[in-house]
């Protein structure tokens, strides 16, 4: 059983038994349907349903259960593999942004070089069957698309945000904006950027080693994005919360947090079970947890 199901709300499913009923379910009421062929004179067919309770939720973000399978000379589905998703509304990226296929399955992971980020951002792929019609149709690579960044979490804790005056914001974002400016001309070969920017790094190391002694890290360090563990898309963050909201899955009724979330300049949206989150999630504080990552590509129309 999916180990992320409980982030949307479905924590207490027993068995096998009561999965399949639930894919069947997904697969026969989907609210959305997709199909193409992979190349082999093979159909694919991905089937989703939304378990979003309408009320209560002001952000739009959505979430759901996918079912990826295909079909055979008989018109018979045979499912391979699901999983659950939440659908984000925020542009969280305009790099360009290059996908893999799973060896195990026809699932795909992302991989996007935001320089915000410090690493190479690795995500599940959640549009599989637009990705494989622009494939088959010979238009990759597709220029000026963004990505919408969104991720499930099954532990957290809710963390008070650092004392920041109007003056720090400032200065916060206005070097942000100058390293930013380095890092693209970093990445372009400009030696003296590069220079610049190692030098800002020990000057950072030095002055947080000295900190450190007497100062808690999380009153130093405001949020992170580090990968974690052994799958590549799944990472520890600290991010501060923008906005948040209470919603119910309608088909068990349990609650579920929806938080828009900044991290390292990066927005996206994150859900997690009532249950897993440790504190009271509001606008202006932080999480800090375990998250799986997810992305939809927007290709242009």
């Amino acid at each position: 059983m999916h180990r992320y199901m409980r982030a949307i709300g479905f924590s207490k499913l027993k068995d096998r038994k009561e999965l399949q009923k639930l894919v069947t379910d997904v697969v026969v009421e989907g609210t959305e349907r997709f199909y193409t062929s992979n190349g082999d004179e093979t159909l694919l067919a991905e089937f989703c349903k939304d378990f979003t309770q309408s009320n209560g939720n002001s952000s739009g973000a959505t979430i759901g259960i996918a079912v990826c399978g295909e079909f055979d000379d008989d018109d018979k589905f045979t499912y391979e593999y699901y999983f659950p998703y939440l659908h984000g509304t925020n542009i969280s990226s305009e790099e360009d942004v290059s996908v893999e296929r799973h060896a195990a399955c026809e699932s795909y992971a992302g991989v996007c070089d935001d320089i915000r980020i410090g690493v190479s951002l690795i995500f599940y792929l959640q549009n599989m069957i637009p990705y494989v019609k622009a494939k088959n149709s010979g238009i990759l690579p597709v220029r000026g698309t963004t990505l919408t960044l969104s991720a499930l979490s099954t532990k957290g804790t809710i963390m008070m945000p650092i004392n920041k005056s109007e003056k720090d914001l400032i200065r916060n974002k206005r070097m942000s904006m100058n390293r930013s400016q380095l890092l693209n001309a970093a990445r372009k070969g400009d030696e003296d950027a590069i220079e610049s920017l190692t030098l800002d790094d020990m000057d950072t190391y030095t002055t947080i080693s000295k900190r450190i002694q007497k100062e808690d890290v999380f009153s130093l360090v405001d949020t992170y994005f580090m990968p974690y563990g052994v799958e590549c898309d799944h990472y520890s963050i600290l991010a501060e919360i923008i906005d948040c909201n209470l919603i119910k899955n309608k088909l068990t009724e349990e609650e579920v947090y929806l938080m828009t979330v900044n991290c390292n300049d990066m927005v996206f949206d994150l859900c997690i079970n009532k249950e897993d989150l440790y504190g009271e999630p509001q606008a202006g504080r932080r999480f800090k947890g375990i998250i799986w990552m997810q992305g939809y590509i927007n290709f242009p129309n």
